[in-house]
Formats: C-alpha cells, structure tokens, sequence
C-alpha cells in the first residue's frame, strides 16, 4: 500500500520559512513525478512545485519562483519543500502527490497524473 506522509506545516509570520517533507512508504521512488500542491479555503487546488525524481527537473508555480525550493533524497523516499518568505496568501493545506507512472522531461503542476496524495499538512502564514 502506497502511502504519503507529509510533516512540517505550522504557523509563521510574514517573512518567516517552513520546511515540507514527504515521506513515501510502499512505493520505491525512481523516474517519477512528485510534487507539492496547496488548497486555500474556498478555492481550487493549484500545483506548487513539482519534481522529476531521476533527471531532477523542476517546476514552479509563477507565485512561489524564488521563495520556494523543491528537493529529494531517494534514497531515503522523501521529497522536501523549502518555504522561504513566506506570504499570508500561502497559507493552505499542503498535498504531497506521487505520479505512480514514469516521469518524462519537466514535470506538469497539473494535478491530473497524480494518482497517490497524502492526508496534508497545514500552513499558516500571518502578517
């Protein structure tokens, strides 16, 4: 059985950082897509940043280039999301995603191949 298992969400202020990491069980990460994904209130879930677990290909969300940073040890299973600067509009319940399937060039922020989430991890953010 696959699972995900995010950690590392709380309450900052302004300006302050958190670290995601996501911790795959079940599943031995290769060529796959990763991610990190965040749902606010009253609105659609959006695509963060993503990764290319065997090329090490990235990709952003317009809103977080610059402050965060996506990374990941295979050998330990686990993908990080380094969150610097942070915002009161980053505030949201965090997803890690695992594509289950074999991750080819720039990995999509779509959530769509997706198809293993874990439970979230909220972040809060104040001003």
């Amino acid at each position: 059985q696959v699972q995900l298992v995010e950690s590392g969400g709380g309450s900052v202020q302004a300006g302050g950082s958190l670290r995601l990491s996501c911790a795959v069980s079940g599943f031995t990460i290769g060529s796959n897509c990763m991610g990190w994904f965040r749902q606010a209130p009253g609105k659609e879930r959006e695509g963060v940043a993503t990764i290319n677990t065997r090329a090490g290909s990235t990709s952003y969300a317009d809103s977080v280039k610059g402050r965060f940073t996506i990374s990941q040890d295979r050998a330990k299973n686990t993908v990080w999301l380094q969150m610097s600067s942070l915002k009161p509009e980053d505030t949201a319940m965090y997803y890690c995603a695992l594509d289950g399937g074999l991750c080819f060039g720039s990995p999509t922020l779509n959530e769509g191949p997706y198809n293993y989430w874990g439970q979230g991890t909220q972040v809060t953010v104040s001003s």
